[in-house]
């Protein structure tokens, strides 16, 4: 049936087109337009069968009931199903308009896309919180903190500059109360209501006004400066190794300075008190001043060097005073051990003094012996005094008791002198002439410090003459040098 219908759709342009040429009236290009439109109507019947959209009449791809494939293998076709309704029926809503619109919020598929872009906003709106709670805080605390410098800047036109250092002598009361400075009496003067109250104690050291001496302050640091500076922060270089000879004085040094600080038990077995102080004294250039930095490179213990010409101060009391603060401070940091290195400029002996200056170093001397043996025990504080006249110190400060152990350090023997010329030379490039017991066995006084002075003059002189290596005339020459002047400088029989 379907060849049928085919063969008759495909006659009728064909048979349109024989009659159209018989015919005389049409002309060429009608012909040709006819034609192509028979084409057209074909090619598009074409295609509707294929797609199963049906046949001109009004056949579709289920076929006829007869046209069926002998073999019965054909498959069920599907069946037909209508399109789905429309969702609304009737005229086209308009969008709404005003807050209610606004106001509504799009369904969103919750897609992982839209959840980062969401912790997105969120963070940004965190902080954004943070920020708006930070300037909120700053708004609120930026007018009390131009109050606070405002106020701060009253109570230093209240404290005057510069302010005056005094001490406090006795409280009266909660306002009032006796000070002295140290060029000045005693005066009865107010306290300021800004001070701390309870901070203030007798003998304690206060800031003063400049003008009217009221207490405007306190000194919260109690030690004094120089003090401070007196303690050895870094150990010196210096070891019991590079001292030649001084046997028997290194044994005593330690015997009363380190043992007692680091085996005070073997004293308490043995039922003696351990030495209080000792006294290096000898000739200039012996190893006292070396010998006491071996001992602060040796011990762990703090060590306070002081010179004695620093314990004089200009004003009444500030010597004393440094004194005190000098073994307040070795107690606090004990064990501790005080050098004190030329003590003849505050201990020379008692006389009958004219002036005000040597009143005031007799003072010191005596606030020196009161903190050696005074009333107060001084615990695990060692104190190390050195001279080189001993017979110029008054006998209160040699006592025992105040210092137990006297060391004496005389001129190098020649054991000692071959000791010390081997440190000294022991980095020095020698010449091959060099013969170092011509100078050991000379019979000149040497002293630690004159053979030190003889090694540094000959290399001096080897380097003169651009030489790398130090010849045995080089010392010669060093060692004339050095003995000239030292007995061009020391007048003869000054020490005997």
């Amino acid at each position: 049936m379907r060849k049928i219908i085919k063969s008759k759709i495909l006659i009728g342009p064909v048979v349109i087109y024989y009659l159209s040429i018989k015919t005389a009236s049409v002309t060429p290009n009608i012909l040709i337009l006819n034609f192509s439109l028979s084409l057209t109507f074909v090619s598009r019947f074409r295609f509707r069968t294929k797609m199963g959209q049906g046949t001109p009449g009004g056949l579709n791809r289920q076929g006829l009931p007869g046209d069926r494939k002998p073999d019965g293998s054909d498959k069920k076709e599907k069946k037909f199903e209508p399109a789905a309704p429309p969702a609304r029926v009737g005229r086209k809503q308009r969008k709404q308009k005003g807050p209610e619109a606004a106001a509504r919020l799009p369904t969103v598929t919750p897609l992982s896309k839209c959840k980062l872009r969401l912790l997105k906003l969120e963070r940004i709106k965190d902080y954004l919180l943070m920020e708006e709670e930070f300037v909120a805080n700053q708004e609120r605390l930026k007018p009390q903190e131009e109050k606070a410098e405002e106020d701060r800047s009253k109570v230093d036109d209240l404290r005057g500059s510069p302010m005056s250092v005094g001490n406090l002598e006795e409280l009266i009361d909660e306002n009032h109360a006796i000070v002295s400075s140290s060029v000045g009496p005693e005066y009865y003067v107010g306290i300021l209501s800004f001070v701390d109250k309870d901070q203030l104690e007798p003998g304690c050291a206060i800031l003063m006004h400049n003008k009217v001496l009221s207490v405007v302050g306190l000194l919260q640091d109690e030690v004094d400066p120089m003090v401070s500076v007196m303690k050895v922060e870094k150990a010196p270089l210096e070891s019991y190794a590079d001292i030649g000879g001084l046997d028997a004085q290194i044994q005593e040094i330690k015997e009363a300075v380190e043992l007692p600080l680091t085996h005070p038990e073997l004293y308490e077995d043995i039922g003696i008190k351990p030495p209080k102080g000792v006294i290096l004294y000898g000739e200039p250039g012996t190893g006292k001043t070396l010998l006491a930095k071996a001992v602060a490179n040796s011990t762990s213990a703090t060590f306070l060097r002081v010179v004695g010409s620093e314990l004089i101060q200009k004003y009444l009391g500030d010597g004393p005073k440094l004194v005190r603060e000098l073994f307040r401070v070795a107690d606090d940091l004990s064990p501790s051990i005080v050098f004190i290195d030329e003590i003849d400029a505050v201990g020379t002996k008692r006389y009958d003094a004219h002036s005000g200056g040597e009143r005031e170093i007799q003072r010191t001397m005596l606030e020196l012996l009161n903190q050696l043996d005074g009333f107060d025990s001084r615990g695990d504080v060692k104190v190390i005094l050195a001279t080189n006249r001993i017979e110029s110190l008054d006998p209160a400060l040699l006592r025992p008791g105040r210092i137990d152990r006297k060391i004496e350090f005389p001129l190098p023997d020649i054991k000692t002198r071959r000791r010390i010329f081997q440190i000294h030379t022991s980095r020095m490039t020698l010449a091959d002439d060099v013969n170092l017991e011509e100078f050991v066995m000379t019979k000149d006084e040497f002293s630690g410090a004159d053979i030190k002075a003889i090694c540094t003059e000959a290399g001096l002189l080897a380097l003169r003459e651009r030489r790398m290596k130090v010849t045995h005339a080089d010392f010669k020459k060093a060692k004339d040098k050095v003995m000239f002047k030292k007995k061009e400088g020391v007048p003869e029989g000054l020490y005997m």
